[in-house]
């Protein structure tokens, strides 16, 4: 088989003389997890093996992004195909903004993959991170929920709300989010099931890890996290971890817990006999430096914000027994803006028209086509925004910033800034007016306006 179509569904439907169904599918979310941070992406100091073998056995994207790179927004964007200026929120929600009183749905007004779902006949079930607004009740066409508030606290014994009832329960936090996800899974019938699992790992705090994920790493070599001289932007709050074991050791050992509790949801799945008809996607909400540049952290690593490949490129895996071929290394330049196109399209379900959501479908190349493709790829962090090609990243901020500009092609550490340098003026002038174009045809407003498209409460950073 190439792929799930509709000629499919049919033909299987008229052999069985019933309605087709619909694959499951289980999507897995990390939280601040680069694309280098998996064995299967290059990086064979982590022990990643069942990620791994989704990856050998589905198909590998080797150039997939996030719209931006920190949390909330991410998520946003996700689930929703709209960039920051459209769906109002442009940085990591602060508690307030993310439950009790006075929080706020933020998804409330903008259509959402998961609401297409559901009405499309699909059971839906979340379990960890939402980091949305009101985290603590379903929403989104969710029926099943279960989460820690806020999106952030400690490992160890962490308080759930689940299904509306709040309770702390004694614990790894990682694998209290897959014991939520195995119940999921265990009540579900005939309907087909979408299940989110949106882990914390590997998300500070490094203030616990269980023994059994530490231990390969007693004596590893941490070749993948550089220890470059920290940069002269690194957000104060992270520096400590420059050159630290312990904060890489800590780093490996919860992404080894994600791939343990990932292999014990694949298994459920197996014995239930449900794993031939369900799709797995795995993906991060977005990347993460862990040395790289000289910075710990994601997009906020720095002040101002930084828009460093690490901190964007995320891993995207998608794995289906018999429809997607094993082994399959995509090279399209794809982005989290992406994802709600192609979902709806991979399942053969018609995606509402949107003309403020900017993505576009990708499920071509899981079917096995080659179409081609726009080379470019855009980003927004706040008074931040960017565009990518081939070859050239152009980074924009407001008039109380530099911007940048960074030949891939010749210096794909992005470690020279060539902004000022008379060979790019061309290329340079051509980035700025295709990124103010499409920012204006998405109907943002101009850059020095981004405070206008967000009522959140806004972080203030320090350097």
């Amino acid at each position: 088989m190439s792929g799930i179509t509709r000629r499919s569904f049919l033909a299987a439907a008229g052999a069985a003389g019933s309605a087709p169904r619909r694959p499951n599918v289980v999507m897995f979310m990390t939280d601040d997890h680069g694309a280098w941070a998996l064995g299967s992406y290059g990086c064979n100091d982590l022990r990643t093996p069942n990620i791994d073998r989704l990856a050998s056995g589905g198909a590998r994207f080797t150039r997939a992004f996030a719209c931006t790179p920190v949390c909330s927004p991410s998520r946003m964007t996700y689930f929703t195909g709209r960039l920051p200026s459209r769906h109002g929120v442009q940085d990591w929600l602060r508690p307030e903004d993310s439950f009790g009183e006075k929080t706020r749905r933020w998804l409330d007004g903008h259509p959402t993959f998961s609401e297409v779902l559901a009405r499309n006949g699909y059971r839906l079930g979340m379990s960890g991170k939402w980091h949305m607004g009101d985290d603590e009740n379903a929403q989104a066409g969710f029926s099943w929920w279960n989460t820690v508030p806020g999106g952030g606290g400690p490992y160890r014994d962490p308080e759930f709300v689940k299904n509306g009832r709040r309770a702390k329960v004694a614990g790894y936090k990682t694998d209290i989010v897959t014991g939520g996800a195995l119940e999921f899974l265990d009540s579900v019938r005939n309907d087909p099931f979408f299940l989110y699992v949106p882990y914390y790992a590997p998300h500070t705090p490094f203030d616990y890890q269980p023994e059994t994920y530490r231990a390969p790493y007693a004596q590893a070599a941490f070749s993948c996290f550089p220890d470059a001289p920290p940069h002269p932007w690194q957000n104060p709050g992270l520096k400590e971890h420059h050159g630290n074991r312990a904060s890489k050791l800590a780093y490996s050992a919860l992404i080894t817990g994600v791939d343990h509790n990932v292999g014990r949801i694949v298994s459920r799945l197996q014995e239930r006999g449900l794993r031939d008809n369900t799709l797995i996607v795995f993906t991060a909400d977005q990347g993460w430096n862990a040395g790289h540049h000289g910075v710990w952290g994601k997009g906020n690593g720095t002040w101002p914000f930084n828009m460093y490949e690490e901190s964007l490129h995320v891993p995207l895996i998608w794995n289906l027994p018999n429809a997607i071929r094993p082994g399959r290394v995509l090279t399209p330049m794809v982005s989290s803006y992406d994802f709600f196109p192609t979902i709806l399209d991979y399942l053969g379900i018609d995606a509402p028209r949107d003309p403020v959501r900017v993505g576009r479908s990708y499920a071509a190349f899981l079917r096995g086509d080659a179409p081609a493709t726009p080379n470019r790829l855009y980003f927004e962090y706040s008074f931040v925004r960017a565009v990518r090609t081939e070859n050239l990243k152009y980074v924009q901020r407001t008039k109380e910033w530099p911007s940048e500009l960074y030949d891939l092609e010749t210096d794909p550490g992005e470690t020279r800034n060539v902004i000022a340098d008379r060979a790019y003026r061309k290329p340079l002038d051509a980035l700025r007016r295709d990124l103010d174009r499409f920012f204006a045809e998405a109907g943002a407003p101009p850059i020095e306006q981004w405070r206008a498209t967000t009522e959140q409460q806004l972080t203030v950073y320090n350097r």
